[in-house]
């Protein structure tokens, strides 16, 4: 009786395996768009996932029902337009280094805004979590196994995207539903879209290459964007949080699992150090 409660609908164990499959989700969308990265490009990649999400987003909550002020109009093109080059950049940064060792990186973004709007005692621990994992990533002395700095530096491109993102994505958090995100990722592929074609070309109507991307973008965008709100429903804020923190971890387990990505032990202490820094960001 008590196993058949724990687990009804709505239940923190079902929000929970709904977050863990929105991560496995993530991370295996990630895994398949670096398999096409040889064969249309990394912005062509990147046009997939945000168009068709852009298309599959519009389709779902269909936002033009709700008309945009221009000042809300002006923040989702911003929002949008950070989104889209936050991709790009992560991409990129998946075509030079390690996905675990990329996302490590990028989740410097939003921690140095949790430590910037918090300014606890305990973020001083967390910044010096941070700073000691980032130092044993960066390519700045011998003991790293020769990461490749363009990969770092599209990596940390994709930090301050994504820092950028909180704050706007705050601004436009009190549209209706899901408006914010369908306006969003069509912004986003406004530019997005057209860079791709742009350096790709015609390979991207290949009807072989465009089922993959439709793929990414339902499994790197559409479904864990879906599992993560059902999971928010359930799961406290902090909750929800300190499962996010371990993306680098998962990352670099599936980069790992299925593109043969293998870390050294300095690497993973590195993560882990990165990984228990947004951790500890996140204890109220």
């Amino acid at each position: 009786m008590t196993t058949e409660k724990s687990i009804t609908p709505g239940s923190p164990v079902l929000a929970g395996l709904a977050l863990l499959a929105s991560q496995v989700s993530l991370n295996a969308g990630a895994a398949v768009a670096k398999y096409l990265f040889p064969l249309v490009g990394v912005e062509g990649v990147t046009a997939y996932r945000i168009g068709f999400a852009a298309l599959l987003m519009m389709a779902i909550f269909r936002p033009w029902r709700v008309p945009l002020t221009w000042r809300q109009a002006g923040n989702v093109a911003v929002y949008g337009s950070v989104i889209g080059l936050m991709n790009l950049l992560i991409y990129r940064s998946f075509s030079h280094i390690p996905m675990g060792i990329a996302v490590a990186i990028e989740v410097s973004g939003p921690l140095a805004v949790a430590v910037w709007t918090s300014r606890r005692p305990r973020d001083l621990a967390a910044v010096g979590l941070a700073v000691l994992g980032l130092y044993f990533l960066l390519p700045i002395h011998g003991k790293v196994d020769q990461l490749d700095p363009v990969g770092v530096a599209y990596a940390a491109g994709a930090a301050v995207c994504w820092a950028l993102y909180i704050v706007f994505g705050k601004r436009v958090s009190v549209m209706h539903g899901g408006q914010a995100v369908a306006w969003g990722m069509t912004a986003g592929a406004l530019f997005i879209v057209p860079l791709g074609a742009w350096t790709s070309g015609a390979v991207l109507l290949t009807p072989t290459f465009m089922a993959v991307g439709l793929a990414i973008a339902v499994m790197s965008s559409a479904l864990p964007y879906t599992l993560e709100m059902l999971s928010m429903r359930s799961l406290s804020s902090r909750t929800f949080s300190m499962f996010s923190s371990a993306a680098p971890a998962l990352s670099a387990l599936a980069g790992m699992v299925l593109l043969g990505e293998h870390l050294t032990p300095t690497q993973w202490l590195a993560i882990a150090s990165i990984v228990a820094a947004s951790a500890l960001t996140t204890l109220r």
